[in-house]
């Protein structure tokens, strides 16, 4: 099936997320849509599915135009999509999961799903994906769990697939099984529409590659381009991929954690008996798929979780049971994973979220009195050393773009005497060419001599910044290794098995 969309436009107020795009994808091919968070590639595929209705523009299959009010007339046409965020039913089997919304019927009007097992099994067979149709969902992992979102596509007889950043929660060897898979769909004469901002993994599968940037397509590459080509083409300007960074000299081990456990609220262990170090000029790396308890872990030391045991130690001081303030007051420095939850305060200006932790010391303040004058000349320093692109010191952080608003509170975490630096996903949503910026200052800390902490589901950061990697799969360390370890290593350690090769967790 031949897909085009032609000077597709889709606006939100005077907003455009999408300007006069043009797109084909023949049949039976990988077309990678390339740009980074927020460049308006989903949006797209929004409304090629029928979530969005576009502003102007449109939408031809195999030649004729065609006109979607929502994602049941565009599976009616052949077009299936897998979301970033799965649509499954935890407490629901693989089958009940793939019948929903299409669920078959006996004669009579009785519900039956034996011809969807039936169905699972013929697909799951002719692409080894190895599903169990009863098997409950909740139970699989995750990257079944995308199999599964492809075979509620492919029951539905889709066409054209479109995998929105399928990549973000898989294991470096789940990714590789992915573009296995797209490679026989492919082969069988499915088109897939892959969205994603990874090069590694465009390069390697994509036959056409279409670059979006603020909206509007830039051009097209093929997948021979090289990855700063692309990177450029993305960002407008050259980049640098690779870091430049000495080796590390650690001193003295000043930050020391044992036997942290962190216990929700059901009683389980979501942090379970952890015990690492770091020294002052080093930087020890976390990874591991999302929610395998690094968000935890970095709650703990900075005060927030409620149900903690262990030992957190800085400087020969406890930090477990102090306020988070005087966490903050004990030299560590801390940037949350979510910016706009936990890092800054959107009506407040830039200014003021660069002193969110400062604004009662000298010299933002007198007493009770904050001192304006003093708080906006440290803005506007701030503001040109890390380059924020901002119309004004009193601009709202809210209205800035994701990466400048992270720019703002690695700005703050930075402007003061650190004796422990902690960032969680510290390029989250960012562009190329600001995590160039913040993977150099990152390492500019670590080269003060402070010890550093850095949580990343992204691997290719992790393995550009650490010293050291620590790997957490379900709560518990699976280990740590030096940073020349390779990617199959460490992608299986994030799958639970120890560096050794046996299974430690």
């Amino acid at each position: 099936m031949k897909l085009e969309l032609k000077g597709i436009s889709k606006a939100f107020g005077t907003f455009y997320a999408n300007q006069d795009i043009d797109l084909l994808v023949e049949s039976g091919q990988i077309h990678c849509l390339l740009g980074e968070n927020g460049a308006g590639k989903s949006t797209l595929m929004n409304v090629l599915y029928g979530l969005y209705e576009p502003s102007a523009g449109q939408i031809l299959v195999d030649g004729q135009p065609v006109t979607f009010r929502g994602p049941g007339d565009a599976m009616a046409a052949g077009i299936g999509m897998v979301h970033q965020h799965f649509m499954l039913v935890p407490v629901f089997t693989v089958a009940e999961n793939v019948a929903l919304g299409a669920e078959p019927t006996t004669f009579g009007g009785v519900l039956s799903i034996e011809e969807t097992r039936k169905k699972i099994r013929e697909i799951s067979g002719k692409y080894g994906f190895d599903v169990d149709p009863d098997a409950l969902v909740e139970d699989l992992p995750v990257g079944v769990q995308q199999r599964v979102e492809i075979i509620k596509a492919l029951v539905r007889e889709a066409k054209v697939l479109i995998l929105d950043e399928p990549t973000a929660v898989l294991t470096p060897q789940e990714t590789d099984e992915l573009l296995d898979i797209m490679r026989q769909l492919k082969a069988g004469g499915t088109s897939i529409v892959f969205i994603s901002h990874k090069l590694r993994e465009v390069k390697a599968v994509s036959d056409v590659i279409t670059v979006i940037r603020r909206g509007k397509v830039v051009g097209d590459a093929p997948p021979t381009a090289s990855a700063t080509e692309l990177a450029s083409m993305m960002v407008g300007r050259p980049v640098s991929l690779s870091l430049n960074k000495a080796p590390a000299q650690p001193k003295e081990t000043t930050f020391v954690v044992e036997n942290l456990t962190v216990r929700a609220a059901n009683g389980t262990n979501v942090v379970d008996g952890i015990s690492f170090d770091i020294a002052q000029g080093e930087i020890l790396a976390v990874a591991g798929v999302q929610g395998n308890g690094q968000t935890e872990l970095t709650e703990a030391i900075l005060g927030i979780q409620e149900h903690v045991t262990g030992s957190v130690m800085l400087d020969g001081k406890q930090l477990l049971g102090l306020p988070v303030k005087d966490v903050l007051r004990s030299g560590v420095g801390f940037v949350p994973e979510d910016r706009t939850v936990d890092g800054l305060v959107g009506p407040f200006s830039v200014a003021e979220n660069l002193v969110l932790d400062l604004y009662d010391q000298a010299p933002f303040a007198s007493g009770i009195s904050m001192k304006p004058a003093k708080v906006v000349e440290h803005a506007k320093a701030k503001i040109e050393e890390f380059d924020i692109r901002t119309p004004s010191a009193a601009s709202a952080a809210g209205t800035l773009s994701g990466g400048n608003q992270q720019k703002v509170v690695m700005a703050r975490e930075l402007s003061r005497p650190l004796r422990l630096f902690i960032a969680s996903q510290p390029t989250r949503g960012v562009d190329v060419g600001s995590i160039e910026f913040l993977h150099k200052r990152i390492v500019a800390e670590r080269d003060v001599g402070t010890p550093v902490m850095i949580v990343s589901t992204e691997l290719d950061e992790v393995i550009e910044l650490a010293d050291r990697i620590a790997v957490l799969y379900k709560g518990k360390l699976v280990g740590i290794v030096p940073a020349g370890t390779s990617r199959d290593t460490l992608g299986l350690m994030m799958a639970g098995v120890g560096p050794e090769g046996g299974s430690d967790v």
